[in-house]
Order: structure tokens, then sequence, then C-alpha cells
């Protein structure tokens, strides 16, 4: 099994303002513990720039042109509260495209069995219109809509166990019967959707969420008992994976109580899936995770997982 993980130098070019959790030293500790001897079997490369086509995939024109308008030369610029621009964020975020699209296309080619997308900033807030919590474009449902446009594959899962629900995703993907959204998240929490109610057009959309608190009996019983057999019903061809880390019980940002070997779990269980629909075939992108060692230890699980040891 081949697993290949992308990153990108342009990463560490994404600044925030002083104290906020989504800052550079993320990816630093994922390259970091990514170097470690039992990671050696990784396939590595650089996550190629992405195209304002893949993009507008998923955003609209509009949206693009004036984030892209909006992006400095020096200094920040706020487009909300917590989400801000500097200048090296727009070769950041279409790095995080391009790394999307790569991985998708090297897993569909076979020349991985999986692959993960270490960039930032993360992706599942943005919604088609609008950016928010820390995002700017959805790499994960790009990679959706890639594999669909590009190679005809019929039906996508996207499955997102960050804490926080992916309410960008939803939003691109609420009238598509070809792609399945499942979510596990904390409620109530930012940005406040993703009750079971929200169901999409045609009963696609899948959420699960999680009261402050809980841990990881609670998750795994959610994902055997409620996202598993949705999937499985599904069929996916392609799995896409919204990979946050911020349920870990250290994260600042939320109050479950998830530890590393959790993220391991879920990450085999849907491999299993792959395994039985989609040739094997998964897609993973990173999402949030805030506290540097319970990210670092999360990710570690998750792509082990991927590597099958």
């Amino acid at each position: 099994m081949t697993t290949l993980v992308l990153t990108h130098p342009a990463s560490l070019d994404h600044l925030t303002p002083p104290g906020h959790p989504e800052r550079p030293d993320r990816i630093r500790v994922i390259d970091k513990v990514l170097t470690e001897d039992r990671f050696k079997g990784l396939a590595r490369g650089e996550a190629p720039k992405g195209s304002l086509d893949s993009v507008a995939l998923c955003h609209s024109e509009h949206y693009i042109a004036e984030l892209r308008h909006r992006s400095p030369t020096d200094g920040l610029v706020y487009l909300d509260g917590d989400t801000s621009m500097s200048p090296g964020t727009w070769e950041a975020v279409m790095r995080g495209v391009g790394g999307a699209i790569a991985a998708t296309e090297a897993v569909i080619a076979g020349r991985a069995s999986n692959a993960f997308v270490a960039t930032r900033p993360p992706g599942h807030h943005a919604e088609a219109g609008r950016a928010m919590g820390f995002c700017f474009f959805d790499h994960a449902a790009i990679a959706a809509r890639h594999a669909q446009r590009k190679h005809g594959i019929d039906r996508v899962a996207v499955v997102d166990f960050d804490v926080h629900h992916g309410n960008g995703t939803q939003d691109i993907f609420w009238a598509d019967r070809t792609v399945m959204y499942c979510s596990t998240h904390q409620m109530p929490l930012f940005p406040y959707s993703g009750a079971t109610s929200e169901r999409g057009d045609h009963d696609t959309i899948v959420n699960a969420p999680l009261a402050a608190g809980e841990g990881g009996i609670k998750f795994r019983s959610t994902f055997g008992n409620l996202i598993l057999p949705r999937l499985e019903k599904f069929a996916p061809e392609l799995l896409v994976i919204s990979a946050g880390f911020d349920a870990h019980k250290r994260d600042p940002l939320a109050s479950l109580n998830l530890e590393a070997s959790d993220f391991g779990w879920v990450t085999r269980k849907l491999m299993d899936v792959a395994d039985a629909t989609a040739d094997g075939r998964i897609v993973s992108v990173l999402e949030g995770g805030y506290d540097l060692q319970g990210l670092q230890e999360s990710v570690a699980e998750h792509v082990a997982a991927l590597m099958g040891t």
C-alpha cells in the first residue's frame, strides 16, 4: 500500500494575527512527526498550484474574483473576525487546492493507494460564495467535484470528523444526489449548523452531532451505528476525508475528548468502506487541529492507518 503525502512551503506563508490558533506551527509539527522512521515508506511530493478553473467547480466566479482582489501586498486584511489574509495567503490557498487535485489524480490513476494533503489554511467552512472560519476555498469539495467532472466518478462521499461542522461542504452539496456528506462535530459550537434534521434535498447529508464532553466511546458508536451504514449503502467510488483533529481532548477550541487513537480507528473503518466500494481510493485533506501536541499525535495515527501499519 502506497500512501502519498503532499505538502508545500507556502503553507507557512499564510500568516495570522498573534495568538491566532490557525498558525504556521501546525504544519511544522506535522512535518516533524512524518520524518520519523515509521513513516519512511511514505511517497512524498509538493502540492502544485491549483487553477481557478478547479476552484470554480465549487465557488462562484464573483467570490473568487473578490477574494483575489482583496489579497494584500502587505499587512493583514480581515474578511471577518476570525478570517484574515496576509500577502502569502493566496499562494497557500491555491497550493491547498492544487494538492487536493493532485492527490485525487494520483489515487484515481493508481499511483498511490491513498493520499494525505498536509496544507493550510483549512477549507470546510468556505461556502460557495463566502470565506469564514479560517477557510477560503473548500479543498475537499473541490477534490470530490474534480473526480466527478474529469474522471466520471458517479458517487463520492466526503466524511468530516473535524470538531466543527463543515457548513461549506454541506452548502456546496446540499442539492446534489451524487455526493454524500457525513459529519461528526460538537454541537452547539461554531458555525452552529449540522443538526440531524439537516439532510439535504436528496437525504445525502448525514449529520451526527456530539455533545460537549463526549469522547471516543460515543464517537465510535456514532460512526459505527449511523455513518458507516449510510456510507456502505451509498457505495461511494471515491472517499474524501476532511481530516480535522480538533476533537482531540487537548484542543483549545472545543470540548470533545477524543484520543489520537480514535483518529486511527476511524481512518481504518473508512478504509474498509473504500476497500469495499471504491478500490480503496481515499483522499484526505487537513482541516483543523489547534493543540500542537494533539495535532501531531493525531496526524501520526491517521497517516499510519492510511499506510496500513
